[in-house]
């Protein structure tokens, strides 16, 4: 992972690159004075190019970007803020420092690496299945000795499920046979377990069952909203962007992992936009249309890992809704993505291209973008074993089957390392993401340790009736009201309030960037 620039001076050119899937960030900027000349500013944060601007305002594209594309702006080049550009991952650049001072803002952008080009295997004749079972665990494990490579403390933050289970565990089993490398850290037997007490999003449980069956002791670290409610502007600031839960579990956690002594953390990023973890493995019946068999398994495995299973017959018609609707986009040349168009996209099934999608234009770019912004708050190095370009490779190049199968999700995850992981979590079904209980942090007050005055008094105050940033002040005041009030519940309304009220977050963490 990377982001650099290096400036030749005999030729007076500056090259820039980042890495392959977008890890690191990179930031740039051209800037013209009152006396015409041009300057080019590169910056891995946002906010060290502040000081350049005039103005510090929201870009034109700032409402469509929060309202309509949370989960895919990261990947284009608009920022929230006007006048700087994000770098693409997967590209270099050169940029002539005579140029610039000629006024010639010619910043000369190249794709240097393409998953796409670089397929381990041909989709359509895959190696047997129990082949690449095999392979998938030597290159797991492989990658993970490599990430352990450190000269400091290591640790993970471990949230129970199977992407980070699966991490530390082969941690734990790596290690055993990895002393011969000098630089081999001993000391990784770190976990900080993230725990939302009384809420639907604890799974202390699962992570204990792992910090159990590896012998380690791990740290598990009681969310506490009001302890970090007073620096919340402060956190946007530091956070620079937006997303659709609170970024105060996730920067708590990375904090705590400081604090024990830990610099890197290897952690389970990138597993399920490759293998499937996020509901979407639907997609995958425009695959199996014709193999009721499939179609089975494919339904009962998507109704098993979600919270709220549905009756067969409403499942099946379910299944029928989402073919059709397929069928209408193909029929109108809808259903691919501006990828169809390369010879290896072509050979990939449609459920490997809509993950594709979600790898290396939406969901993957945001989470990359958060993560690294959440522990580098705190100075912690996240290391990603799963975004091994070997893993990325060979995951691209296999068929729906190895992912999903015999009733189960991240089906190669489980075949490889079962023997490694305690079975209730390698085999368990149900899935969640790592986000705020914001819902029940609305109803409950100071003494619960709760968020229900602060939501009431934001959503009453003059400013935020009166910010130019949010849609509708008005409707989301009601809303806040209704959810504080418990006549509202459900976690996505919830996501649905700290979108719509992030912008004005963000527009009052702004006073630190004048500061």
């Amino acid at each position: 992972m990377w982001a650099f620039a290096i400036f030749n001076h005999k030729t007076k050119e500056l090259f820039l690159s980042r890495d392959r899937f977008g890890k690191k960030p990179l930031f740039y900027t051209f800037i013209t004075n009152e006396s015409g000349e041009t300057s080019f500013i590169f910056a891995s944060e946002m906010k060290a190019i502040y000081p350049f601007l005039q103005e510090i305002k929201p870009s034109s594209h700032f409402n469509d970007m929060i309202h309509n594309r949370i989960y895919n702006y990261e990947c284009g080049e608009h920022t929230l803020v006007d006048g700087i550009k994000r770098f693409p991952h997967a590209h270099f650049a050169t940029i002539n420092l005579d140029s610039i001072q000629n006024g010639i803002n010619d910043l000369k952008l190249q794709r240097y690496y393409h998953i796409l080009d670089n397929m381990l295997y041909n989709p359509q004749a895959p190696k047997p299945y129990k082949e690449v079972v095999a392979e998938f665990r030597h290159l797991f494990f492989d990658s993970v000795a490599l990430r352990m490579r450190s000269d400091v403390n290591l640790g993970t933050a471990l949230s129970g499920g199977v992407d980070s289970s699966a991490t530390i565990c082969t941690m734990s089993h790596v290690s055993k046979y990895m002393a011969q490398h000098t630089r081999q850290s001993n000391n990784w037997q770190h976990a900080c377990i993230a725990c939302f007490k009384d809420t639907p999003f604890d799974e202390s449980q699962y992570a204990k069952a792992v910090c159990d069956h590896i012998n380690i002791q791990g740290e598990f670290l009681e969310i506490n909203p009001i302890a970090h409610w007073d620096k919340i502007e402060y956190y946007f600031y530091l956070f620079e962007d937006l997303y659709t839960t609170s970024p105060v579990p996730m920067i708590a956690t990375y904090h705590a992992i400081k604090q024990k002594g830990v610099t890197v953390t290897l952690d389970g990023h990138g597993a399920d936009e490759l293998f499937s973890g996020y509901g979407h493995i639907m997609h995958a019946l425009w695959d199996a249309k014709y193999n009721m068999k499939q179609v089975r398994n494919i339904l009962y495995t998507l109704n098993d890992s979600s919270e709220k299973p549905k009756q067969i017959l409403e499942l099946y018609k379910d299944g029928i809704k989402f073919l059709l609707s397929k069928f209408n986009k193909k029929i109108r040349n809808k259903l691919y993505t501006p990828y169809d168009s390369h010879p290896n996209f072509k050979k990939l099934d449609y459920f490997s291209k809509w993950l594709f999608e979600l790898f290396d234009q939406s969901v993957l770019q945001t989470l990359l973008r958060n993560y690294d912004r959440y522990s580098m708050i705190n100075g912690v190095e996240v290391r990603m074993p799963f975004l091994d370009h070997r893993i990325v490779e060979l995951v691209f190049s296999l068929p729906y089957t190895y992912k999903i199968r015999n009733g189960y999700t991240k089906a190669l995850i489980r075949d490889a390392l079962h023997d490694i992981m305690p079975e209730s979590v390698i085999w368990r079904k149900s899935k969640m993401g790592f986000v705020s209980p914001i819902v029940q942090w609305m109803q409950r007050d100071k003494k619960e340790n709760g968020l229900k005055e602060w939501f009431l008094d934001i959503a009453h105050s003059k400013d935020f009736l009166e910010c130019s940033l949010v849609r509708n002040p008005k409707d989301l005041q009601a809303l806040i009201t209704k959810v504080c009030n418990k006549k509202e519940s459900d976690y996505r309304v919830g996501e649905q309030i700290w979108c719509k009220i992030n912008p004005y977050l963000w527009q009052k963490s702004l006073v630190f960037a004048k500061a």
